[in-house]
């Protein structure tokens, strides 16, 4: 039974998604299952809406969200696609690929989605909670990562309660993620250029190196972010006096992202470990070195957003 000021909680089955429905029309917040990590979906056509979820989260104004969607036809109502933008989504669609294109002037976006900028981050999600709720509705949902803002993003219902319980109607429960590490983001030019903006699954042929570009122009992009409230040590080949050790692979911790050293593994379990740092009685946290290869870009680079002091 839940207290008066406590988030409500259902499984993500349909009379789940008529439920998170009803409230999503009414201007609400939901958290729903992805499968990269679970989002804070709100009406993106609604500037009270949007704002409830800057407010829900503490999250800085210039700091832009996502916009979640059914489909090409659905982003291209809301922002200019060229043939590299339509290429991109026809090619990784849905799954966890974020494009940043041209704002429409006609989108009809709440501008807090877009930060003020002149572009708009843009997804189809590939989990079946998720398409089925975009389905339930008539508007496009703003949809960050459903936790305070600066902090390990959920990858479970447990997760999201941790910081935002009694700060948002519902959370739909559908069980963990999958890949458990937010999208990959592309930037898409108007010469045809394409750039990373942040690092994710899917790594796109052809795009500019992260770090390639200046300033904050999509989620994920601030220098300390992801952080589990506690100094983290990188790199560690042994746990020292008062730390909480997240191992990889031959080095072994209270928690080990892969002991067979599989970089989707360690994505997967990247953000439950470190909610399991968190949480630890230990003051510190130490990672130990994962390959800065692959998929160990991304890893790579949301530990080090997490050991930046803010």
């Amino acid at each position: 039974m839940r207290g008066k000021n406590a988030t409500e909680r259902v499984p993500a089955d349909a009379g789940g998604i008529a439920r998170a429905a009803r409230i999503l029309n009414e201007g609400g917040l939901v958290a729903v299952p992805t499968e990269t990590v679970y989002g804070l979906a709100a009406r993106a056509d609604s500037a009270a809406a949007v704002g409830r979820i800057y407010a829900a989260k503490g999250r800085p104004s210039f700091n832009p969200l996502i916009v979640h969607v059914r489909g090409i036809a659905a982003a291209q109502r809301l922002a200019e696609f060229d043939a590299t933008s339509t290429a991109l989504a026809e090619r990784y669609w849905p799954g966890p690929l974020t494009l940043v294109c041209p704002l429409r002037g006609d989108a009809g976006l709440a501008p807090a989605v877009t930060a003020g900028l002149p572009t708009v981050a843009l997804r189809q999600p590939a989990h079946p909670a998720m398409a089925a709720l975009l389905d339930a509705v008539e508007f496009p949902l703003a949809a960050p990562s459903a936790n305070r803002s600066g902090f390990v993003s959920p990858t479970s219902a447990d997760h999201v309660l941790a910081t935002l319980d009694g700060r948002i109607d519902l959370v739909l429960d559908g069980g963990d993620c999958a890949q458990g590490l937010e999208s990959t983001i592309i930037a898409v030019r108007t010469d045809g250029r394409i750039e990373t903006l942040r690092a994710g699954p899917i790594a796109v042929p052809g795009a500019a190196p992260l770090g390639a570009t200046l300033g904050v122009e999509a989620p994920g992009q601030t220098l300390s972010h992801y952080a589990p409230g506690k100094p983290v040590r990188l790199e560690a080949v042994a746990r020292e006096e008062g730390e909480y050790l997240i191992g990889f692979g031959r080095t072994a911790g209270d928690c080990n992202l892969s002991d067979r050293g599989d970089l989707v593994e360690a994505a997967s379990r990247l953000y439950a470990c470190l909610h399991l740092g968190a949480k630890a009685p230990q003051p510190r946290i130490a990672v130990a070195a994962v390959p800065g290869e692959g998929l160990g870009l991304a890893i790579n680079d949301r530990l080090r957003r997490a050991a930046t002091p803010a």
